[in-house]
């Protein structure tokens, strides 16, 4: 698999794409992290050759994304819009920085919009802030932010909602949405276990959101 992250890859569109096309001719599948910014007719191109796409949905608020980010909130909602409409895979992850976009109605109101608009069956990462390079003034995410927006996430109906960068947390892995059972464990960055067969679920035959060999 060939993932295209870290430097913003919509600023080399045209090679990703060409990568990707021919990557599919080789049996090989091809996944985009971005920060969703994208005009209409790239991001259809890219759809068609992608596999699975992942936007990082920094947070749901239109001042945070300004005086932050140094962007726009719109965009970037309305490039999950597309993807999602499109069909191809897509996961979204949230990095929960402390004061900044941890309040839980910022963190409700990012939940519901994604329910309203894309549906139940996104998958969801909160992931954890650590102070490594910028704002370096502000402590790690504590673990209790993360959990609130998990479960609140869980509670409102994403059936697929993850902890992100705390290692070993329950939050991690994959429950199967009817069932309960876990799917898929993981340890960082391995699957140490895999109870999927044929996308669905090994204890109860249901049907598993993803994309699946």
């Amino acid at each position: 698999m060939i993932a295209f992250t870290y430097n913003e890859p919509t600023v080399f569109a045209e090679y990703l794409i060409d990568i990707a096309r021919e990557a599919k001719t080789q049996g090989l599948r091809s996944a985009l992290i971005s920060c969703g910014i994208m005009n209409e007719a790239p991001l259809a191109e890219m759809c068609g050759v992608l596999d699975a796409i992942k936007i990082d949905l920094k947070g749901y608020s239109e001042t945070f994304y300004r005086d932050v980010c140094g962007a726009e909130l719109r965009p970037v909602l309305r490039s999950i819009r597309q993807i999602a409409k499109n069909g191809t895979h897509l996961e979204i992850v949230n990095l929960v920085v402390p004061t900044l976009n941890d309040s839980p109605g910022m963190l409700r109101g990012l939940i519901d919009w994604i329910l309203g608009e894309i549906g139940p069956d996104v998958p969801v990462h909160f992931t954890r802030f650590h102070p490594d390079y910028q704002l370096r003034n502000l402590p790690p995410t504590p673990l209790s932010t993360l959990e609130r927006a998990w479960e609140t996430a869980r509670e409102r109906g994403i059936r697929y909602a993850y902890v992100g960068n705390v290692p070993d947390h329950p939050g991690n892995h994959t429950a199967c949405p009817s069932c309960g059972k876990v799917i898929l464990r993981r340890t960082g960055f391995f699957v140490v276990e895999n109870r999927i067969k044929d996308g669905l679920c090994g204890f109860c035959r249901t049907r598993i959101a993803g994309v699946w060999s």
